[in-house]
């Protein structure tokens, strides 16, 4: 069972599962907390997670006014700020990632760790440019699972949808070059078929100064949904584990 905290104008719907240091969880774009069923088991057993689903997405309903990335990072560091009181691992997946990055960037103070999963930085990278953002099609795909918890009913579906739209024809855009901003020990984690290009995704792991690099074969976009084991395993390793010493650095390498 989930509960509700009013964060300024935003009822906001969150969920905690387990105990221990706290650990948020952030769902990809008109998904819902329930896009991590198959991972929040294997988190729970390590840390108290919290799964809050941003505005107008899942339990939370939806505010006058368009959506955007800074916005849903300012919900976020709310939700932090009001519901945890302090820092937390952030996970992210899709636009849940780039949310999560932008908190990392601003707030390095509320961050202690960042796991990326399918997440970008730019419109440069989208591995499929052409891409249409069809509303009907959408609205029929996720219409069905936005109206059994939305408050708002199914019939307010393509009006977020609409909303999220606008934001993704333009956003996100940042430099690769703003990425140094976050200091939070990081994962990039993608699918070797996903979203955005690897090459854009090896930019992320140039850029981002404490950062490491994982590649989950045989994936698309919903990778954590397709090979949970696996990604639960890789990201419950990072979030348990501090780094290594390896055995020749290179990129890691000591400046002499």
């Amino acid at each position: 069972m989930g509960e509700y905290v009013q964060l300024g104008a935003v009822k906001t719907w969150y969920a905690e599962h387990g105990e221990g240091e706290p650990l948020v969880l952030m769902h990809g774009g008109l998904l819902d907390a329930r896009s991590f069923d198959a991972n929040v088991p294997a988190l729970a057993e390590h840390f108290h997670v919290y799964t809050p689903e941003r505005r107008g997405q899942g339990h939370t309903p939806d505010v006058d006014g368009p959506i955007s990335y800074q916005v849903m990072a300012d919900d976020t560091i709310a939700f932090l700020e009001t519901v945890i009181g302090g820092p937390a691992d952030l996970v992210g997946h899709s636009d849940g990632a780039m949310v999560a990055m932008l908190v990392a960037m601003q707030r390095p103070d509320l961050v202690n760790r960042f796991v990326s999963i399918g997440g970008g930085f730019n419109k440069s990278g989208e591995a499929d440019p052409e891409f249409v953002w069809d509303i009907p099609s959408l609205t029929q795909f996720l219409g069905p699972a936005y109206g059994e918890v939305s408050p708002d009913g199914e019939d307010h579906f393509p009006v977020v949808a609409a909303k999220i739209g606008e934001m993704f024809a333009k956003e996100p855009d940042l430099q690769a070059s703003e990425l140094s901003a976050i200091t939070a020990r990081t994962l990039i984690l993608v699918a070797d078929d996903d979203i955005m290009t690897l090459a854009h995704s090896v930019e992320m792991y140039d850029s981002i100064p404490n950062s490491e690099f994982a590649v989950v074969p045989g994936t698309s976009h919903f990778l954590t949904q397709e090979k949970p084991g696996l990604v639960n395993q890789i990201v419950v390793d990072f979030l348990t584990h501090e780094p290594v010493a390896t055995t020749a650095p290179i990129r890691r390498a000591p400046a002499s």
